[in-house]
């Protein structure tokens, strides 16, 4: 059902690649999915894929409310029991966690395809890379490794937790790349410090860091401050939406956008966030990003709304040669905070504040109760070493005013003060859900 080398084959043939599976998948889901027999109320789904936007949508919470009512998979397990060879579970930093459920076959694509985005980055046989997600049930963790092995790179798979043992592997195994979330490279450069004297982060010799999870390598002052500690080349090469498909974008060694690198098995559309009209699928489009499987044994979706904010950045052959198309995502639906009228994501935020060099990657944006907001409460760490000069609290909020048109409340914590983690870092504290 893959394409070889798809995010460098034509664009028309995948098309009509992605049509012949669609003919066959939309009876697949309209016999098997119960789920979608009742989103679509009767609806009988397009023989074109052209025709999607005349289906409803389908999101987070009704396949949240399929699993609470038919545990532990829900009435849109279209397989077999029998036929479930692999079980993960979403890491629910956004609500409860949901179970997912591969074939083989299912398992065999989000290998090959999340190599492709990895490979993109740079890696490939001869490399050795430590994977630091967590392997308990998480996607990222299992599956990711798969991935990385799917480059023809050999994978250590450590996990994550004991990191002055990992630091201590990177030096006796050699390893030259490292898979984690963009945060984790603060909690490995705190470890250092305090336990290995004299060990400054690149003396690691690590070349190439894959990164995924998180927000924030959009960033370039954020990316070069990790690429000048370490030493490595930083990629954003692992882009997913775990009830979907694990990863499916992600930079090249020549662009900094990620490529949308699965074509030939997920459909993407944009859609405008408030009123879910289809938007056109064209360079410099901006939308909620919708995928549809095309092929999918186990737990296939049908115009997902993935709640992911992105912008088409080219729809053309890239410089690295490949037809996948760029983006870049702006933020998440969820995560976006309204101030007098005006969205704004943590992205923003990140991107404004890692422009001054007195300021480390810590932050968050805690909101105070429900909206609506006058301000944005921010809460930004210092770097490592700097006390912070008079006023620089307030020229923090000008930069904000000035880059985003919104007024912010800064406060300025010492380094070291806002929690670390090894999975994902929530960037906005909503304290009436807490």
């Amino acid at each position: 059902m893959l394409v070889e080398r798809a995010d460098f084959a034509d664009l028309g043939a995948l098309a009509a690649h992605r049509q012949r599976l669609w003919e066959r998948q939309r009876e697949y889901v309209s016999a098997r999915s119960a789920l979608h027999r009742r989103a679509w109320g009767g609806a009988v789904p397009p023989v074109s894929l052209a025709g999607l936007g005349e289906l409803p949508f389908t999101d987070k919470e009704m396949v949240r409310a399929s699993q609470a009512a038919l545990p532990p998979f829900g009435d849109y397990l279209a397989a077999e029991p029998s036929g479930v060879a692999r079980i993960h579970r979403t890491s629910g930093t956004t609500g409860t966690a949901m179970n997912l459920a591969l074939s083989a076959a299912d398992a065999h694509e989000t290998a090959v395809v999340g190599a492709r985005a990895q490979a993109a980055g740079g890696l490939g046989p001869g490399h050795i890379v430590v994977h630091c997600l967590n392997y308990r049930l998480w996607m990222g963790g299992f599956s990711d490794h798969t991935t990385l092995e799917a480059t023809g790179a050999a994978v250590v798979p450590f996990g994550v937790g004991e990191t002055q043992l990992l630091v201590r592997t990177i030096q006796e195994l050699g390893i030259t790349a490292i898979s984690c979330t963009p945060s984790y490279p603060a909690v490995l450069e705190g470890v250092i410090a305090a336990h290995f004297p004299g060990l400054k982060p690149r003396d690691l010799g690590l070349k190439l860091g894959l990164f995924g999870g998180e927000a924030g390598l959009d960033d370039p002052a954020f990316r070069a401050r990790l690429e000048a500690t370490w030493g490595f080349k930083v990629r954003n090469a692992n882009y997913g939406v775990s009830d979907v498909f694990c990863n499916f974008a992600g930079q090249s060694e020549v662009d900094d956008d990620l490529h949308y690198m699965a074509l030939d098995i997920l459909h993407p559309e944009l859609v405008e966030p408030a009123s879910g009209a289809v938007l056109p699928w064209r360079e410099g489009e901006q939308g909620e990003l919708v995928l549809t499987h095309v092929r999918r044994d186990c737990q296939p979706l049908v115009r997902f709304r993935t709640g992911d904010i992105i912008r088409l950045t080219g729809t053309g052959r890239a410089r690295c040669g490949r037809t996948a198309p760029r983006f870049r995502v702006i933020g998440r639906s969820d995560d976006m905070v309204v101030v007098r009228g005006i969205n704004a994501f943590p992205a923003q935020v990140a991107a404004t504040l890692m422009r001054r060099g007195e300021l480390g990657a810590e932050y968050r944006i805690v909101l105070p109760g429900p909206p609506p907001y006058d301000v944005l409460p921010v809460e930004v760490e210092l770097a490592a070493g700097q006390e912070g000069s008079a006023g620089l609290a307030e020229a923090v909020a000008g930069d904000i005013k000035r880059d985003i048109g919104i007024t912010a409340r800064v406060v300025l914590l010492p380094f070291g003060t806002l929690p670390r983690t090894e999975g994902k870092t929530r960037r906005v504290i909503r304290e009436d859900r807490r």
